[in-house]
């Protein structure tokens, strides 16, 4: 199970990373700055740590996909039935993700509300399902579909 896991982290983890670097840029603010904020929501102390701070960020960013990415195929493997649509298992997976960030995790660390002052909700929709979820799932499909015997 861990080719899958590393295979939909490196590819959700670099599609949502790189939409996150575009819009940073976009709303006029710095790469590495983005980057160490992500990096302290573990380590508060990034923030003062420059350019290992933002590499920090980058970890910390990629270790969450790998997170991710590991609930949704331990679920998938004992429940393979659920990768005859993997879309909607996406889908439901990215709003499923949407919701533990941004009413569980960001606001326990940050305690920003939702909706996020930067972000418009669809935005973050868009990435969590287009760009976490649905990756992730169809490399389930790919790397988990049922042996047949």
């Amino acid at each position: 199970m861990l080719k899958p896991i590393a295979i939909a982290t490196a590819i959700s983890g670099s599609l949502d990373i790189l939409f996150a670097m575009i819009l940073t840029v976009a709303f006029g603010r710095q790469i590495p700055g983005m980057l160490r904020y992500v990096g302290s929501g573990p380590f508060p102390q990034a923030m003062d740590m420059g350019t290992t701070g933002a590499i920090l960020g980058l970890v910390v960013h990629f270790a969450l996909m790998a997170i991710m990415a590991a609930v949704l195929m331990a679920y998938l493997r004992h429940n393979p039935a659920q990768l005859a649509n993997p879309i909607m298992v996406g889908i439901v997976y990215g709003l499923i993700t949407y919701v533990v960030m941004n009413l569980i995790v960001v606001p326990v660390r940050f305690g920003t509300p939702l909706p996020p002052k930067t972000l418009s909700i669809a935005t973050q929709l868009f990435a969590h399902i287009c760009l976490v979820g649905i990756p992730m799932a169809l490399v389930a499909k790919r790397f988990l579909r049922p042996q047949l015997g």
